[in-house]
């Protein structure tokens, strides 16, 4: 992990959540609270229908709230979906955009990936690109283009470091335990850090973030890996136990 950049350690509760699991939240917020001023960034990513709630619960602490997806248009007639500025109104600071289930089970390309994080920047909120592969281009050795054409084209034209975020997500480890060797992700991350220096000016302030099966057990290793800056985390954020050991990593 850089000195230069601070981590951020995220958690994506995917369509997990009623009002009644805002007590785990509860406890997280009591929990980063005991940590006067964490040496990193906490994020949690809930229902959209838990936003509002939890972004009110996480006032006056360093824990912040952001959306999981949101719609490339402010407004209209787009039934189902939320607009970056709903996300921001509610109180949410960030949006996670491109994330592999969006990619997969929505079909949605690096261009409508790019036009999500754009309406992110346009509502003021910090746009998380997902980038990953599956395990069939892992498999034909093609990790690495396909990594290049996601971030080279998922990108917006106004990204910077203090607006966007970059989370490699290896499609193959999501929620299946599997997870890279450190070498794995030390090669994918590099790649990354080198791809965004051909696009980006303030590059090496970016934040890349590791994103798959994290968990209490593995993340002290994961987050020890040369430009990995913190961790996009999703079954292990929904309860504060398991989420606050990978915190604790960065702190």
């Amino acid at each position: 992990m850089s000195q230069q950049r601070r981590p951020l350690i995220a958690g994506n509760w995917k369509m997990n959540g009623l009002a009644a699991a805002t007590g785990e939240f509860i406890e997280l917020v009591r929990l980063s609270k005991e940590k006067d001023n964490p040496a990193c960034d906490i994020l949690i990513c809930p229902p959209a229908t838990l936003i509002s709630k939890m972004a009110d619960l996480a006032k006056g602490s360093s824990v912040a709230i952001g959306g999981q997806d949101c719609h490339a248009a402010e407004s209209g007639a787009h039934t189902g979906d939320i607009a970056a500025e709903m996300i921001k109104d509610a109180g949410g600071s960030h949006c996670i955009v491109g994330h592999s289930e969006r990619r997969a089970d929505h079909n949605e390309s690096n261009a409508t990936v790019k036009a999500k994080a754009e309406a992110a920047l346009r509502a003021g909120l910090v746009a998380i690109v997902c980038v990953g592969e599956t395990l069939a281009e892992r498999e034909a050795d093609r990790t690495l283009d396909i990594i290049s054409d996601q971030v080279k084209n998922s990108l917006p034209a106004g990204a910077t470091a203090a607006n966007t975020v970059i989370a490699y997500e290896p499609v193959w480890a999501i929620g299946t335990g599997k997870t890279p060797t450190p070498l794995d992700v030390a090669a994918v991350h590099a790649h990354i850090r080198k791809e965004l220096g051909t696009l980006m000016h303030d590059s090496a302030a970016v934040r890349v973030l590791y994103g798959g099966s994290v968990k209490g057990s593995n993340a002290a290793e994961l987050m020890a890996v040369e430009n990995v800056d913190g961790a996009l985390v999703g079954g292990a954020s929904l309860k504060a136990a398991d989420f606050w050991p990978i915190v604790e990593t960065s702190i």
